[in-house]
């Protein structure tokens, strides 16, 4: 088992990321709808979706939505929002869904870079561009890796719901890494995360080399322009 499918599968992820800002992530992709002028009614799949909440949002502004994750227990929890026009699938961003199908492809919050392969982070490229429309879009939004790595924080300890989170961070083999320690019940556990340190140019270059045609670039939720070793994000829009 991988470490993403060990620790995604896990009700200790979610409650250690339960706090994410919700509000911001709102936020975010109502200003990129209306930057990108999305149509409602717009098919739209959500790559790498989680438990859905972004899915469920897209939903509600009046988009059909397809959730996919790889994790079996987010998408069994997901799946109680589904409606006529959102549904969620166990499916491995790897591999090709639908064909020419789908308006637009979101990719959000770091939800790409976790294989030990460069090749399968191209597979998962190949796969969206394979799956969109001609003239479709591809959101993808990535950690900032140069000032992850300029500013990293090597230690950091977090209680929540009474359990003390120690999380140690690293640079390894061109992976950005962290190791998860606590206790839970009389019961140690260890669990990682590791995503590759793909930087701005390279990220850009892999989507070009995907065949697509870079059209906007922005470096944070607010979607203001990149700045290297400034924006905390790295938020490309490809179309195919």
């Amino acid at each position: 088992m991988t470490w993403f499918e060990d620790w995604f599968n896990s009700p200790y992820y979610h409650i250690l990321y339960k706090n994410r800002d919700e509000k911001e992530a709102c936020y975010f992709i109502d200003h990129l709808i209306e930057k990108l002028q999305l149509s409602k009614g717009n098919k739209v799949l959500d790559l790498a979706c989680g438990r859905g909440r972004h899915s469920v949002y897209l939903n509600k502004l009046g988009f059909e939505v397809t959730g996919v994750d790889l994790s079996d227990a987010s998408i069994e929890h997901a799946r109680q929002f589904e409606n006529d026009t959102l549904s969620f699938f166990v499916h491995d961003m790897r591999h090709e869904l639908y064909i020419n199908y789908f308006d637009q492809i979101f990719n959000l919050f770091t939800s790409f870079g976790y294989f030990d392969k460069e090749s399968e982070n191209h597979d998962v490229l190949a796969a969206a561009y394979a799956g969109l429309k001609p003239g479709g879009l591809f959101i993808i939004d990535y950690l900032n890796s140069k000032k992850v790595i300029d500013h990293m924080l090597r230690r950091e300890t977090k209680v929540i719901d009474g359990i003390t989170f120690d999380m140690r961070r690293a640079l390894s083999n061109g992976f950005i890494t962290k190791q998860i320690n606590f206790s839970d019940k009389g019961q140690d556990y260890v669990f990682h995360e590791k995503v590759r340190a793909i930087k701005h140019d390279q990220l850009v270059d892999m989507l070009q080399k995907a065949g697509f045609t870079v059209i906007h670039q922005f470096g944070d939720y607010y979607l203001n322009p990149f700045i290297e070793g400034q924006s905390d994000r790295v938020i490309l829009v490809g179309q195919k």
